[in-house]
């Protein structure tokens, strides 16, 4: 089992659409290869950004199986309504080649049961026990696991190996805590876009996974490289890192809404990939005023990288 797959940089790929608002599996495998030539240690596939709820699981699958077949190395988001299809999915992963999993918790149905949300994760663990595996901290699945219950799980999995944390600075500073400082085998991915200064810096994280990167791979992977060169205490890195953060705001924070895969499929067309231009649903779209104020940043910030990146120094040796 390689353990060492959570680390770097990965795009949360979404899943692009043809004409008829089915599944464009050559679009994303070209997507995958993109990003991995881009510099990114591996894709997530199938998580929120994936809108993994509108799939079927066939299609889910297919997905996975043509990344890892192009040799793209994938981890598989598990969410599912039941722990049956998540274990499927578990399993499938296992089968095809997956280098990791990301274990989303058990939706809707006893959500908030911490008995229930056990037997799910260890459901899913079991299932995939070769491939290394992190839990997916998310408010937007109402559930966070904790030090108790994560010790637990690893006591008996060892394939469990960390978080992918989607919370605020306060979620990542308790799992820099109280979970991930106690064993150093133990890893912590940032899983919002918002955070990835404070992740890397005062919660010790070994990786992020992005959303905005799917559009500016050059640009997240220079805020995470800054970011750990931050963490070893180098002075320049440190401003540097603030003043991408900060210029990221608004771009960055389309991750935490409800509307995420709406504004950064979004930028993708703005980038010239047509295939993003659809969504599963036709009714899901932007308004005409977020669709302007997206684009009124994504300039803006276009035009600062611009600028800003000339600069040289530890910019230069990052980029």
């Amino acid at each position: 089992m390689n353990e060492n797959v959570f680390s770097g940089t990965m795009p949360a790929l979404m899943t692009p659409c043809t004409s008829d608002r089915a599944p464009d599996f050559e679009a994303l495998v070209r997507k995958g290869k993109e990003m991995i030539e881009a510099g990114m240690s591996a894709v997530v596939y199938c998580g929120s950004m994936g809108d993994w709820p509108l799939l079927t699981d066939a299609e889910r699958m297919e997905g996975v199986e043509r990344l890892v077949t192009a040799g793209v190395p994938v981890v598989v988001g598990t969410g599912a309504v039941n722990t049956k299809s998540a274990v499927a999915h578990a399993a499938h992963a296992q089968e095809v080649g997956a280098v990791g999993l990301m274990v989303i918790p058990r939706v809707l149905s006893r959500g908030s049961s911490l008995v229930a949300q056990k037997n799910h994760f260890k459901a899913i663990l079991s299932a995939a026990p070769d491939i290394p595996a992190i839990i997916y901290n998310s408010p937007v699945y109402g559930f966070a696991t904790r030090a108790d219950l994560f010790f637990a799980l690893r006591s008996e999995h060892e394939n469990l190996i960390g978080f992918k944390e989607f919370g605020g600075k306060d979620d990542l500073t308790y799992a820099a805590e109280h979970i991930t400082s106690k064993d150093e085998r133990v890893t912590l991915m940032v899983g919002v876009d918002t955070e990835v200064y404070h992740g890397f810096v005062r919660a010790g994280a070994t990786g992020s996974i992005t959303g905005i990167g799917t559009a500016l791979p050059k640009e997240a992977l220079l805020l995470a490289a800054l970011s750990q060169k931050a963490a070893e205490g180098h002075a320049e890195a440190r401003l540097r890192a603030r003043e991408l953060e900060e210029a990221f705001t608004v771009l960055a924070s389309f991750d935490e809404g409800t509307d995420l895969v709406l504004f950064y499929k979004h930028l993708l067309v703005l980038n010239g990939e047509e295939e993003y231009r659809l969504h599963f649903n036709a009714t899901d779209e932007l308004s005409d005023a977020q669709r302007n104020y997206c684009e009124q940043q994504y300039m803006q910030f276009r035009n600062w990288f611009a600028d800003w990146s000339t600069q040289g120094g530890i910019i230069a040796e990052c980029l």
